[in-house]
């Protein structure tokens, strides 16, 4: 090879090496994008973070949404940590509703939860209950809900929660289309008694950075609750004209919030 030829090959070769090595510096300098993760509340599924979601994906983020059992805080928090013990890297956990009680001890669990995001949720501190804070802070929400009795596995019975159809928008959905409602409504998963009245452990919250959004139409969990949990908590907070259902109805605010966490 003709030595001036010679010389253009080890000039390209150490250029890309140095390229390389460049991009691989600036790669490591750059903080891989955290995963979201959801945790729906009581009369919910995960399907309703859907335009959340596609949001989020737009954007280039992984997101997750495990089912809540709806069982109690404690063996919810288990489950949902299970679900995330897969996810390398940080994550940003966003609950809805009473997924604020599971998400809470679940950060605890998985280790790796570097923000919270709490959607017209509970933000219990240690030894409180759902039923606690709604004694608190009363509303009527009381007036729509059912009860119907369901089997354990010792052969007793435990009782389930469930919102009555005909207010499931009254109450839980105000602000979001009538025939979506009904599709809720018909879909929602009940609660069962024991999981409202388990008391929670020490919070996550007190650790690690959250972020609060306060719906002033909310009629599940008054917005006076909702402001004294989140300054409580500490969290950086917003409030938007919604329902309890802020994240199907204004799913454009609820992702700007989760993105303010995610950096």
């Amino acid at each position: 090879m003709h030595p001036f030829a010679r010389s253009l090959v080890t000039f390209a070769a150490a250029t890309a090496a140095a390229i390389a090595l460049h991009a691989g510096e600036a790669a490591a300098r750059t903080p891989a994008k955290p995963t979201i993760a959801f945790v729906h509340g009581a009369f919910a599924d995960a399907s309703g973070f859907g335009e959340v979601t596609s949001r989020l994906q737009d954007r280039g983020y992984t997101v997750v949404s495990p089912a809540n059992p709806l069982r109690g805080p404690a063996s919810d928090a288990a489950y949902v940590a299970s679900a995330l013990q897969p996810v390398k890297g940080p994550i940003v956990l966003v609950a809805h509703s009473y997924g604020g009680a599971v998400a809470t001890p679940a950060a605890k669990l998985v280790g790796n939860v570097k923000a919270l995001v709490y959607l017209n949720a509970l933000a219990l501190d240690a030894g409180e209950s759902n039923f606690g804070i709604i004694e608190r802070f009363p509303n009527r929400f009381g007036e729509a809900l059912r009860t119907r009795p369901f089997p354990l596995p010792d052969g007793t019975e435990g009782t389930d929660f469930f919102v009555d159809p005909a207010r499931f928008r009254e109450f839980f959905a105000a602000d979001v289309p009538a025939r979506a409602v009904a599709r809720m409504a018909s879909a929602q998963r009940a609660v069962s008694l024991s999981a409202v009245q388990e008391p929670a452990g020490e919070p996550t919250w007190k650790t690690i950075p959250s972020w609060y959004l306060i719906g002033r139409q909310d009629e599940v969990i008054s917005p006076a609750a909702q402001r004294f949990m989140a300054k409580r908590a500490g969290s950086r907070t917003v409030e938007i004209n919604s329902s309890h259902a802020s994240y199907i109805s204004q799913p454009d605010r609820v992702t700007e919030l989760i993105l303010r966490a995610a950096r």
